[in-house]
């Protein structure tokens, strides 16, 4: 990571934690992006004496924020939250989404769906025309199940490979004990309908595609500037 990508993931990361104000129950997202807004969330509390919540997507998350001295609760103890943020790997005019180079997209989409408000931070090499033209589909799967899934994967017309461990042997497993398929694709043409069919197969967990759950998109800008986009279909 360069240090102009490094600013504009700072930039966006502390602009999410602007966002939130005392008394809010909080996802927070896993990932680069993620934890500079968590890392700014740690300086209000210390320095504001901000009052939050914190929801971690994943042991990662939990430990940055534990570092932060952040409170934490589980999904036990919390019903819904006022605000989550997060990366992505993609991002189209639609503001959908592909998530999930950091394994942790099945927890990241429970905890964006319990959201009222879902925050995406990103630089601008993340915005594309359409998704999968350049980063591969995450798909969790059970292991077990890995050759008939990537049998069904090929059918829907994409490329599936197993994610490898860089510093192990073996494939990457996830926190839920699951592998990863990385599912590369030309191009989705029909976001909604592969969701679907993917969703379909039999051992398969949860794919990253975020689809109608982003309500606003940071992207923070070298110059220090963030860009701020909303739904079109969310009253503004």
């Amino acid at each position: 990571m360069n240090i102009q990508e490094t600013n504009a993931k700072r930039f966006a990361g502390e602009a999410a934690a602007a966002l939130v104000e005392s008394g809010m129950r909080v996802g927070l997202g896993t990932g680069s992006t993620a934890s500079f807004a968590i890392q700014a969330l740690g300086r209000r509390l210390r320095e504001e004496g901000l009052r939050i919540v914190g929801v971690p997507t994943s042991f990662d998350a939990e430990r940055l924020a534990r570092q932060e001295k952040i409170p934490l609760a589980s999904l036990d103890d919390i019903e819904a939250l006022d605000l989550a943020f997060d990366g992505a790997d993609e991002v189209d005019l639609d503001l959908n989404l592909i998530k999930g180079r950091g394994g942790a997209h099945t927890r990241e989409k429970v905890v964006a769906s319990l959201a009222t408000r879902f925050v995406i931070l990103a630089d601008p090499s993340k915005l594309v025309d359409r998704l999968g033209t350049r980063m591969p589909l995450p798909v969790e799967i059970l292991p077990m199940a890995a050759s008939p899934i990537s049998r069904a994967l090929q059918k829907l017309g994409g490329a599936p490979e197993l994610r490898m461990g860089v510093r192990k042997d073996g494939p990457v497993v996830t926190d839920q004990g699951f592998w990863i398929l990385d599912v590369r694709f030309e191009g989705i043409d029909d976001p909604i309908r592969l969701s679907r069919s993917i969703q379909a197969i039999p051992g398969v967990l949860e794919h990253g595609l975020f689809l109608k759950m982003a309500t606003d998109v940071l992207i923070g800008e070298e110059d220090g500037s963030v860009r701020r986009l909303h739904r079109a279909d969310l009253t503004p």
